[in-house]
């Protein structure tokens, strides 16, 4: 049985433009689960995931993320709705000409917390939670690849959202690093009762840390349920 729903979809399509990537999109994904989205290059992944978090414009069927009605999203709620998410992409998209400490601020007050002591507990406690409590000073390109990865995943957990949306967040990384990052976030996942979609083609993630598995394949969402080993 579900836990209080995080994410309800029922008869969706999502589109690139005119085009229909995936068709009849029926899901219900719990609060604190951690979920696999798997399929082949152009299947349709980061289309989905995009779409949840508005990049993409939602044309059809009924979805609620996190409280949020894909049909009524406007400039305005778009904005709303993130402030509500965590997102970790495959290219870090990190600030290259700030800190650490400077980056995680940038979003802070993007979301209106406005007292500097608050803000500097929050980025100390994600910092410490990624391991990486004495890199707040350094550049982005002083760090290797895992460690801005493990900023991003720091950047997203600022806010303590209900929902994470992984998009190929070992793409860029060795097998060990990535082993690494997954590890970090079905940690924070587990501890903090935080929702993870974690889009990836590596099928030795889901051998090592078996969850539901979500397969975009055809235009289709299939829903796996679980891993078989």
């Amino acid at each position: 049985m579900l836990s209080e729903p995080i994410i309800e979809i029922k008869n969706c399509s999502i589109f690139q433009e005119d085009y229909e990537v995936l068709k009849d999109v029926n899901l219900t994904i719990g609060k604190g689960e951690f979920v696999y989205l798997v399929g082949k290059t152009g299947s349709g992944k980061s289309s989905f995931l995009k779409t949840l978090y508005g990049a993409l414009p939602f044309k059809k069927g009924e979805a609620k993320i996190v409280g949020k009605n894909l049909r009524k999203l406007n400039w305005q709620n778009i904005a709303q709705l993130r402030r509500k998410l965590g997102i970790v992409f495959q290219d870090f998209n990190l600030l290259t000409d700030r800190s650490v400490d400077e980056n995680l601020q940038f979003v802070l007050k993007a979301t209106d917390v406005s007292s500097k002591s608050l803000r500097q507990q929050k980025i100390k406690d994600v910092l410490e939670a990624v391991g990486l409590a004495n890199k707040a000073w350094k550049s982005p390109h002083q760090l290797s690849g895992g460690e801005q990865q493990r900023i991003v995943i720091a950047r997203a957990v600022l806010n303590n959202p209900p929902l994470i949306l992984a998009d190929e967040p070992t793409g860029n990384l060795d097998p060990e690093t990535a082993d690494d990052i997954v590890r970090l976030i079905w940690k924070i996942s587990k501890e903090r009762g935080i929702t993870v979609i974690f889009a990836t083609h590596n099928y030795n993630i889901l051998e090592t840390y078996p969850s539901r598995v979500i397969r975009c394949q055809n235009g289709r969402l299939l829903d796996e349920q679980n891993f078989l080993v």
